[in-house]
């Protein structure tokens, strides 16, 4: 065994725990969590609006050693309860700091997160018994040159699944103008396009027909949303590539969407999108696998007549 994995053994593990504040059927497994952790006399550190939820609106008693406030926080892994945007939350809090992300899915599909809630103690004996595989996801940043509300405390560059340009409203569809490394690809014209990584490439580029790409693949996927052209399809890109899209509309503004967090830009606006600098860590069963996870929860190659 590292030195390093003895260290952490020896001392209290930090754990930060981030959850869905609208799902009541949680009480019992968030209670569950908190008494193996108790009784392991780990560290706990809850996001404030979970521990409010949990406290005021479930009437748990939490033992907790600090709330945690905006992204100024240190823990050995970072708990998430919910579904993939509470992942996709937590991995935005937990930035650059290497912290290993464990998804326990309180929602539908939850493709993020390998365990369920069910696997609670499982999830927690593996932590500490170092059985499980850490794995690495890309992102991608957004940069903006132009007029872009991307000034509030809240805006994030950073986006696990995709960076997505939408058209604003009921409007007619947008145009993108696409760069790759300076080079003009296309204009298309078309409610949106989505650039994902393959983390996003099972989420709402899926959704539009886009390629499902495996964890590790150093790809970036281009699906445009309701093309204006039976000739345009998804694209898939080495991720050193870099992205400039420039965007016209009818009515002069549109959308960016970086993992769900909307911003309205006005036409004009020119957006960067290439790999971010750093990754996040998963937390993934020590037996499981990319491909297991797709015929369990896409129900490849089940069939609907059984």
């Amino acid at each position: 065994m590292p030195v390093k994995d003895k260290e952490i053994i020896m001392r209290k593990l930090r754990f930060a725990l981030f959850g869905n504040i609208y799902q009541a059927k949680k009480s019992t497994s968030a209670q569950k969590l908190l008494v193996m952790l108790e009784e392991r006399q780990a560290i706990l550190l809850i996001d404030r609006p979970f521990y409010n939820y949990l406290v005021n609106e479930m009437q748990i008693n939490v033992n907790c050693s600090e709330l945690i406030d905006g992204n100024d926080f240190q823990a050995d892994f970072v708990i998430s309860m919910g579904g993939d945007g509470t992942f996709l939350e937590a991995a935005r809090r937990v930035g650059d700091k290497g912290i290993p992300i464990l998804g326990i899915n309180m929602g539908r599909l939850g493709f993020l997160s390998d365990y369920q809630a069910e696997d609670i103690p499982s999830a927690i004996e593996a932590i500490y018994n170092r059985n499980f595989k850490c794995e690495e996801r890309s992102l991608l940043q957004a940069e903006f040159t132009g007029n872009c509300n991307c000034d509030n405390p809240s805006y994030c560059p950073f986006a696990l699944n995709e960076v997505s340009v939408l058209k604003l409203d009921n409007s007619s569809m947008i145009s993108i103008r696409v760069d790759i490394n300076h080079e003009y690809l296309t204009t298309y014209q078309a409610d949106g396009l989505i650039i994902n990584t393959p983390t996003g490439s099972t989420g709402y580029a899926m959704s539009v027909g886009g390629s499902i790409m495996a964890p590790g693949s150093n790809t970036i996927g281009l699906v445009p949303v309701a093309p204006h052209s039976l000739t345009v399809r998804p694209l898939m890109l080495p991720d050193d590539n870099e992205i400039t899209l420039t965007v016209e509309s009818r009515s002069h503004n549109f959308l960016v969407s970086i993992d769900g967090r909307s911003e309205s830009c006005q036409e004009g606006t020119r957006i960067t999108v290439k790999r971010a600098p750093y990754k996040i860590k998963v937390l993934k069963r020590s037996e499981g696998s990319f491909f297991r996870t797709l015929r369990k929860k896409l129900m490849w190659g089940a069939d609907p007549r059984e």
